[in-house]
């Protein structure tokens, strides 16, 4: 039987988690562009508009990720759409990272007094042009944190892409469980590594949080 050593295992984990932190980019940007879109779409003034993205994101935060990821994988297979799991994966959780910071940051939008959209209407600014130069930008200071936050959930969230047969972090750790038969090792570093991707990210989203709200305390 073929041994490995520690190194061995260390560093076929480190070379997959590359994949790992690529998909978190991707679902993290791809997310928040389209993020951004749902929310001028819910916070629009034509009731259809608000409609079809209230729609999409009671369905993307309704059901499970793992629902929806064996839907973009294996439902597309049965009308003859052959989906790789990369794009499978890449597309789902863009989607699903897009309907989270929508609302995060629809929360923010919400939090700016109504005198601002008032005073910036006076001005004849458009519903555009007012969340382009008044809102979005006070809104912003208020949605760092809790966007950073959430991108901790991003990272955490690739795990579940194993399932379609995507080989990032967990996929590996499984795959290299079953060559080595040793779990505890294996799983152990898997978690460290996670734990080396999110603990950063929680941390500056406390520090954001502390810092950015220090100026309104009392």
């Amino acid at each position: 039987m073929m041994s490995f050593s520690l190194w061995d295992i260390v560093s076929a984990l480190l070379l997959t988690a590359r994949w790992t932190v690529v998909l978190s980019l991707v679902a993290f940007v791809g997310g928040g562009v389209l993020g951004l879109l749902v929310l001028m779409a819910r916070t629009s003034r034509l009731a259809g508009l608000r409609r079809a993205a209230w729609v999409y994101i009671e369905l993307f935060q309704g059901t499970p990720l793992l629902m929806q990821l064996f839907l973009a994988f294996f439902g597309l297979s049965l009308v003859g759409v052959e989906v790789p799991a990369w794009l499978a994966a890449g597309a789902t959780l863009t989607l699903w990272s897009a309907a989270f910071l929508s609302e995060i940051w629809r929360g923010c939008v919400e939090a700016i007094p109504r005198g601002q959209w008032e005073s910036s209407a006076s001005l004849a600014m458009g519903y555009v042009q007012q969340m382009r130069h008044v809102v979005l930008p006070q809104a912003a200071r208020i949605a760092v944190a809790p966007t950073v936050g959430f991108a901790v959930q991003i990272v955490k969230g690739t795990a579940v892409t194993s399932i379609i047969g995507f080989t990032e972090l967990s996929k590996a750790a499984t795959i290299i469980t079953n060559a080595t038969f040793n779990p505890f090792v294996v799983y152990g570093i898997a978690a460290l590594i996670y734990f080396a991707l999110c603990w950063p990210l929680s941390r500056l989203s406390l520090r954001l949080e502390r810092k950015l709200n220090a100026p309104h305390r009392a």
